[in-house]
């Protein structure tokens, strides 16, 4: 008996952000979060899954190397031969392969498509009945921000209040066509794997930093509920502003941490301000930014305001291929901007602009 299936999974950018967990093993986390999934033709996750009476063993193949099979991975496949109403195939070894189209732990969530695309290919061989709101508490359990790569559009995960985990779980609040003059412009400060790894760091973070609980308890509810209002209005001015203040609020909880994680670099700060200085120079939001665990910034812009935005990061911090490179002058003069930019320039502190937009769910190849 053989069965095998490929598919893809998209990136999640969280706006209000995940960090820490309430329980280690089943990936509880300590506050609940918000993403916006990014349109698959740019970034995702292919993975394919098959079982067969031949393999000997489990086996990962990740972008061309073997993998060691580790605890969360081991913990998710338990979960769906314990799952599966088919003895046929409950015995059955796997092997998996997948692939990442754009760079692996380096802040880009990697590990939430990874792990969303390895969970929707398992559950249709193993478990085709599961929705993607059952698949989701599955994926968790091996990334916890996987669990909101198995929709499109944007997708709250809910931390729940029970101890098995059982109502932690993902939930789409609008799908990819609710706002569909939103992009996103991912600039790439370093593919290099981090420094510290999200797993460690949350866990230090957890154990050390009193902000951390602090952010749980009083900050992260309500942003919760104002984006969400801002999503289903399509107020962007009152979006950016939220996902600004959190992506800031979630790194300091990781200077709070102790020793402190340093995930941000200059050129990272760089863009922050440019960011503000331009907002206020338009008297308006062109631009929202977030920083996941990593250096790499992701720029929420609505679809009028793109080549503006593009033009000014890729002229202070490029030039990045594909992307017209005009004078900051020029650029400046053009939309009648009255801002001194230039003691924000850092050339090549980007080596990679990606375009891309709100995109859908997981899908069979």
């Amino acid at each position: 008996m053989r069965r095998e299936i490929t598919v893809t999974a998209p990136v999640n950018i969280a706006v209000i952000k995940y960090w820490g967990k309430r329980d280690v093993k089943l990936n509880l986390p300590t506050n609940s979060s918000l993403s916006v999934t990014l349109s698959q033709d740019e970034m995702c996750s292919k993975t394919t899954v098959s079982v067969d009476k031949s393999y000997t063993k489990d086996t990962l193949v990740l972008n061309g190397e073997e993998n060691e099979i580790n605890g969360r991975l081991v913990n998710v496949l338990n979960v769906m031969r314990e799952s599966t109403t088919e003895s046929e195939i409950k015995d059955l070894h796997v092997r998996i392969e997948s692939t990442n189209n754009f760079p692996t732990a380096a802040g880009l969530a990697s590990s939430a498509s990874g792990f969303a695309a390895l969970v929707y290919g398992l559950g249709k061989i193993f478990v085709p009945s599961y929705t993607n709101s059952q698949l989701s508490t599955i994926a968790r359990q091996g990334s916890g921000s996987a669990c909101r790569s198995l929709f499109g559009g944007f997708v709250a995960w809910n931390k729940g209040e029970k101890l098995d985990g059982s109502d932690s779980s993902a939930v789409e609040i609008a799908p990819q066509s609710h706002w569909d003059d939103l992009d996103a412009l991912i600039c790439v400060v370093s593919a290099n794997k981090k420094a510290v790894a999200s797993t460690a760091g949350m866990q230090r973070t957890v154990e050390t930093s009193p902000y951390l609980q602090h952010r749980a308890d009083n900050v992260v509810p309500k942003r919760m509920d104002d984006i969400i209002d801002a999503i289903k209005s399509k107020d962007f001015d009152k979006f950016a502003d939220i996902t600004m203040m959190d992506s800031n609020s979630f790194h300091a909880s990781c200077l709070d941490t102790h020793p402190p994680i340093f995930y941000l670099t200059d050129v990272s700060r760089a863009i922050i301000n440019v960011v503000h200085a331009l907002n206020n120079a338009m008297g308006r939001h062109v631009a929202a930014y977030t920083f996941d665990a990593g250096p790499n910034a992701v720029l929420y812009v609505q679809r009028k305001d793109k080549e503006l935005v593009l033009s000014i990061i890729n002229s202070l911090f490029g030039p990045c291929e594909g992307v017209e490179c005009n004078s900051l002058d020029n650029i400046l003069r053009r939309y009648n901007i009255d801002a001194d930019l230039s003691a924000f320039q850092s050339p090549n502190g980007l080596s990679r602009i990606i375009q891309t937009s709100i995109g859908d769910g997981p899908r069979i190849v």
